[in-house]
């Protein structure tokens, strides 16, 4: 029987290659978007449908699920939708907080909600949420970001409880840095400060555009999370995130703490 995943943040990038994969494995596909009026290239294939969302309203939340499931089953939900923030606290609005926390960790929580119901009385379904290695690590300048990505995996963690009993599973899947267009269109920042200018640039002279995972890779591993049937949680995906992980393992939480903070602040 044919399998339906419903994915947010469908646009671009990890969503919408990810949602091209799965149409690729014959599954059905739900994309949805702020504006899937715009969007051309899913819109062409088979087997997929695309639905208006905004994970910030409620209503559109229970108007897009109502649509998803007046479709047929859904089987896997995977919460994509987010975007980034960096720059230092003191610079950053509140309206930029309440806007990354609201579309971060409130908008995975409102979908998650939203469908358990539905997965409760099918006594099975699987959530799979874009978490990022910022939520097993932190680096400087990004901490409201930091801030909702570990807010996801504790709160996946304690929702694995939570669900287990029901039958539905829970996992993230944590990618380092993707070569996607998350770095423009879906990342905020502050205006540059001098205060912080110099440990800025020796943050990111860290980070080696080389390394970074195409977005197909990333997917994959979405796929894995989706298929494998694994009671597994977390899902570190790419070779960047995977060594600062192994790092961190390796010589403890605090030691790798004061040894990034050696090579950014000196």
């Amino acid at each position: 029987m044919t399998k339906t995943i419903f994915i947010t943040g469908a646009s671009s990038g990890l969503g919408k290659t990810t949602a091209q994969l799965f149409q690729s494995k014959g599954w059905n596909v739900i994309a949805t978007l702020r504006s899937p009026e715009k969007e051309t290239g899913l819109s062409q294939l088979p087997n997929v449908t695309l639905l208006p969302l905004d994970v910030t309203d409620m209503r559109s939340i229970d108007a897009a699920v109502k649509a998803a499931l007046a479709l047929g089953d859904v089987d896997v939900v995977f919460n994509n939708a987010g975007y980034g923030l960096t720059g230092p606290l003191e610079d950053i609005s509140d309206a930029q907080m309440v806007k990354l926390i609201d579309t971060n960790l409130l908008g995975v929580m409102r979908v998650t909600k939203a469908f358990i119901p539905y997965f409760r009385t099918k006594k099975k379904g699987l959530f799979i949420t874009t978490s990022s290695m910022g939520g097993f690590v932190s680096f400087p300048f990004s901490s409201i970001y930091h801030a909702t990505k570990w807010a996801i995996e504790g709160w996946s963690e304690s929702m694995s409880f939570e669900l287990a009993s029901l039958g539905i599973g829970i996992k993230t899947v944590a990618p380092g840095g993707i070569v996607t267009d998350f770095i423009g269109r879906s990342m905020d920042a502050t205006p540059p400060n001098p205060v912080y200018d110099a440990e800025v640039k020796k943050l990111y002279a860290l980070f080696d555009p080389e390394k970074l995972s195409q977005p197909a890779q990333i997917a994959a591993v979405v796929y894995e999370a989706a298929t494998d049937g694994k009671d597994q949680l977390r899902y570190i995906a790419g070779e960047d995130a995977k060594a600062i992980a192994a790092r961190r393992q390796e010589i403890g939480a605090e030691a790798f703490r004061k040894e990034l903070g050696k090579l950014v602040l000196g």
